[in-house]
């Protein structure tokens, strides 16, 4: 499996649309099995559940107007914030199937993150916290009580593609558009349940935490470090359009 680390400063949609075309290439067989974790900017990916609800025009100037890019998501959920204090993970495998191991795919990651985690210190749980944002089943969580990473899927036939976000620090930068995008969306959450990694064990950074991630991830497969080849870049222009929202 490769592994790559870039990421493009200023070009949020892009950046979502190099994951994208990686999920369609690794679909074709065009390249392997790829695993993304980089630092991103500071970004309010929305979802498709978002795009419907009354208010998304002016949950999505709000995140603007607090500094955040605002993106459509290429997984599924509800809006989510990323920033330079986070983590932003990628995974496009193959699967002739991909529909039929959703929640396989889900177990996977939610246990890879946590294990990682818990190697760092952190009394890190699977499961949903009780008036989080981006509820799902599969997000990490700190004690039961602050939201640590949030999970979504993408399929397509011939691959899957599972992504999301592991707060390392700034549980107050998170919350800093998400609290007037989820008032705009009409979300019920609980601000005081999202919480960051450095919050649970200080110290920690972006570095610990991906070296936490890899090293899990490497005990069951091959990994080799790679970049993004000419075909994905070209891909990506493509698809970028599609991943800015239009409000």
């Amino acid at each position: 499996m490769q592994v790559l680390r870039r990421s493009w400063p200023g070009r949020a949609a892009f950046d979502t649309a190099v994951s994208a075309a990686l999920l369609r290439r690794v679909a074709a067989g065009e390249v392997p099995e790829t695993f993304r974790i980089f630092v991103p900017d500071r970004i309010v990916a929305f979802g498709r559940q978002d795009r419907v609800r009354p208010g998304y025009p002016e949950a999505v100037a709000a995140a603007d107007d607090a500094g955040f890019a605002p993106v459509e998501r290429l997984a599924g959920g509800r809006a989510a914030v990323f920033h330079e204090d986070t983590l932003s993970f990628s995974w496009a495998l193959p699967d002739p199937a991909p529909q039929a191991s959703i929640h396989a795919r889900f177990a996977e990651v939610a246990g890879l993150i946590a294990e990682a985690l818990r190697s760092l210190g952190v009394d890190a749980r699977v499961g949903e916290v009780p008036g989080e944002y981006c509820p799902g089943e599969y997000s990490v969580n700190a004690g039961g009580a602050r939201k640590l990473m949030g999970v979504g899927q993408r399929l397509i036939r011939g691959a899957a593609h599972i992504g999301g976000v592991i707060v390392v620090g700034g549980a107050d930068l998170v919350n800093l558009p998400l609290v007037p995008a989820y008032r705009h969306l009409g979300y019920p959450w609980d601000p005081a349940t999202t919480g960051a990694i450095s919050d649970e064990v200080p110290g920690l950074t972006t570095d610990d935490v991906a070296g936490a991630v890899l090293g899990v991830l490497a005990r069951n497969r091959s990994l080799e470090e790679g970049e993004v080849d000419a075909g994905t870049l070209d891909l990506a222009e493509r698809l970028a359009p599609q991943h800015t929202p239009v409000a």
